[in-house]
């Protein structure tokens, strides 16, 4: 074990890299550039668009299996997951309060990047004979560089799939064990437990998981938000320091204090923009698997996109880091001597600031965000494996998802964050290359849309 740790150590390095943080913020500013600034400058249209037309019950026209909301709340159950806590916490106790400023710099652009994987997703699907929808980046990278690239798209499937069974099952099944696990309940039992709850939902495909997202979703959204800014309200005196804190440690060094350890600031950017990408997941591609279902044009479900990523990580991961840094939870010393991370930092900044019920949010928080997030994580690695090796994998393939998550759940969880980080790089690469190169047609999608009557509804 320790001599696979040491290799996954060695190529985590490589992946997260200067090159590779290059390649992904670059990638989502030059996007940003092409596109106008149009995240930024057309908020209120896509929100419109969006969260705008769910609320005005506007129909769908468009063939797709799963209506829009249905698709971006899938897409959200994937994203607000123990990233939005646990990867928050593990981010600032690793790299410092400056940690925040990066990861909110992954998702300004990242919203540029999300935008255009939803878009692709839905332009490039392929509607099969009998009604099914197959999309994602697979087929944008097939259909919209040609099959000369399809070798590349068959790369990016196999890591998919594989990173599927870390980013959206291990790392949820082992935050939710270790979450239940301070009540009493063991491993083992939670994750029995998790076999069973998501089986019963991804057996139905798509279309219950898309279902069983648009009523979970908001829902846990909603009562984390309330409950976050209870315990910043009551700490407002604080909001200011932890601000100040965020902007000064984005640009200088940490030093150790109480039971935090102090960081650099390279392991501060690393850090920010690492967990960034594992909560909002723009770069990754996987959301343009769910995405290609909906009942929507190319751009509107690029503009759902945008706001995926501004919901998780400007607002949702934002609540998490300032309960902690408010309440000041980071500086606690842990039994062993050092300080606190992952979901029991959260769990001890939310009973700091909200004693009694702080730590149940926490706790349901963290389960309820697992619990989703391995429901479109699953559909995200067969959909990819099925690329590759057809229909008769995709049973398969649940099994083996099932079986992972009670290998996550009695897992350690060092590891198992550290193989996802790796996995989430390795799979963003072929993503990132098409993106660069579809530019261009993404514009024109931007471009005709804005000129049509449709962006004026």
């Amino acid at each position: 074990m320790n001599a696979i740790l040491a290799f996954n150590d060695w190529l985590n390095g490589i992946v997260w890299g200067p090159p590779f943080m290059v390649l992904l913020m670059g990638t989502g500013l030059y996007l940003t550039i092409r596109l106008g600034f149009f995240q930024f400058v057309k908020l209120g249209l896509s929100w419109r668009q969006s969260f705008g037309r769910f609320f005005k019950k506007t129909k769908e026209g468009e063939e797709g299996a799963i209506s829009s909301f249905q698709a971006v709340s899938s897409a959200m159950a994937a994203t607000i997951g123990v990233g939005n806590i646990a990867g928050v916490s593990t981010a600032i106790a690793l790299g410092g309060p400056g940690a925040v400023f990066w990861m909110w710099m992954s998702a300004l652009v990242g919203m540029a990047t999300k935008f255009g994987e939803a878009s692709l997703g839905v332009k490039f699907r392929n509607v099969e004979a009998d009604g099914e929808i197959n999309g994602g980046v697979m087929f944008y990278i097939e259909k919209g560089l040609g099959s000369g690239w399809k070798w590349l798209a068959v790369v990016y499937a196999l890591l998919a799939g594989i990173a599927a069974l870390g980013i959206g099952n291990m790392v949820q099944a082992n935050t939710m064990a270790a979450s239940l696990e301070q009540f009493g309940i063991p491993p083992a039992v939670t994750g029995v437990g998790a076999i069973i709850l998501v089986g019963l939902v991804i057996l139905g495909g798509i279309k219950r998981i898309g279902q069983t997202a648009e009523k979970i979703v908001p829902f846990m959204a909603i009562v984390y938000i309330i409950g976050s800014l209870v315990v910043i309200l009551s700490n407002v005196g604080e909001v200011g320091n932890a601000f100040g804190a965020i902007f000064y440690y984005a640009f200088n060094p940490h030093a150790a204090a109480g039971g935090f350890a102090g960081s650099a600031v390279a392991a501060t950017v690393r850090f920010g923009i690492a967990r960034g990408i594992f909560s909002n997941e723009a770069g990754l591609g996987a959301a343009s698997i769910v995405h290609a279902q909906a009942k929507n044009s190319p751009t509107r479900q690029g503009m759902w996109g945008i706001w995926e990523v501004f919901i998780d990580t400007i607002i949702v991961c934002t609540m998490t880091a300032l309960v902690i840094l408010v309440t000041g939870a980071l500086y606690i010393e842990s039994p062993d001597g050092g300080g606190l991370t992952g979901g029991v930092l959260a769990s001890a900044a939310f009973t700091r600031g909200l004693p009694g019920p702080g730590g149940a949010i926490v706790l349901l928080g963290l389960v309820l965000f697992s619990y989703t997030t391995m429901l479109t994580w699953s559909f995200y690695g067969e959909k990819s494996w099925e690329y590759i090796f057809g229909k008769k994998i995709i049973v398969p393939y649940r099994v083996l998802f099932l079986i992972f998550l009670l290998i996550g759940a009695v897992g350690g969880l060092e590891f198992i964050w550290s193989l996802a980080d790796t996995m989430n790089g390795l799979m963003a690469a072929p993503n990132l290359i098409a993106l660069l190169v579809l530019a261009g047609v993404l514009v024109k999608e931007k471009n005709d849309y804005m000129n049509s009557p449709e962006s004026k509804q």
